[in-house]
């Protein structure tokens, strides 16, 4: 074999070897974001999973316990009217109405800024105030239908004499929007732990028997023209009369019971 074509074969080899490097560098290179991305799946499905386990722990819990006792800051009276609960003296200058869901976030941030001040002003016989619970949300508990049966037990309640503190409690100790709610037996046992005695306040509960009531005042809301924002009504809603009350004044209030004065 000559020298010129040991030279060309030594090139030859030269450029192979060189070609294999490349390509078992290139193969590295791109194995490192298989490896990274591999790993980033496996710490996202156990976060997933993490969540789904302490979600249903929470949720277990939340059937195995009791509703926590709450009070109203004050007694007033407080009598059933179909869906609606009218608290305070008829020969009050100021009626308002209240538009509630007792699964709704900010209605819970209404009853916690305003529920003292408004309970205050039923129980001087300077405000009536005109509940109204709605199943708004009804859709958004796991399972379904919280809303609606949070509101049947509520007037239960007010039939049984206990609305006030019923009302408090549940507000008191609302549960999280998306998840579970409270069930028949914990409205039941809350109902005991407030003085109601007898069977019929469980049978009203675990029957729904204000549950028609409460689904047929929230299908007459878009009736309520008044009650609406663009097309749209949400929770919490008040009103005097048939005009809207923007209670995101500091002072709105002091503005409506102005208005018996």
């Amino acid at each position: 074999m000559g020298g010129a074509e040991r030279n060309a074969r030594k090139k030859r080899q030269a450029n192979q070897g060189a070609k294999a490097v490349s390509a078992a560098r290139a193969s590295h290179r791109n194995a490192k974001p298989v490896v990274v991305g591999v790993v980033v799946v496996l710490v996202v499905a156990v976060v997933i999973i993490g969540g789904v386990l302490f979600t249903r722990n929470q949720d277990q819990q939340q059937a195995e316990q009791s509703i926590p006792v709450g009070s109203a800051s004050v007694d007033f009276a407080a009598q059933r009217d179909g869906a609606v609960v009218v608290a305070g003296e008829d020969t009050a200058p100021v009626t308002m109405d209240l538009y509630e869901d007792f699964l709704c976030p900010g209605c819970g941030a209404f009853e916690e800024a305003y529920a003292e001040r408004i309970e205050s002003e039923i129980a001087q016989g300077n405000l009536q105030v005109r509940y109204h619970m709605l199943p708004f949300l009804d859709a958004a508990s796991d399972p379904a239908g919280y809303s609606g049966d949070a509101a049947n037990a509520a007037l239960c309640a007010a039939d049984a004499g206990q609305f006030p503190d019923y009302h408090a409690s549940l507000f008191a100790a609302q549960p999280t929007e998306g998840r579970r709610g409270y069930d028949a037996d914990q409205f039941v046992e809350l109902g005991r732990e407030l003085g109601i005695e007898g069977d019929e306040f469980a049978t009203c509960v675990r029957e729904g028997q204000h549950r028609a009531e409460v689904d047929a005042e929230m299908e007459d809301i878009p009736n309520r023209g008044y009650l609406l924002q663009d097309g749209n009504f949400g929770t919490p809603t008040v009103a005097v009369g048939e005009r809207m009350i923007d209670w995101g004044q500091p002072d709105w209030l002091d503005q409506v019971l102005a208005q018996g004065r």
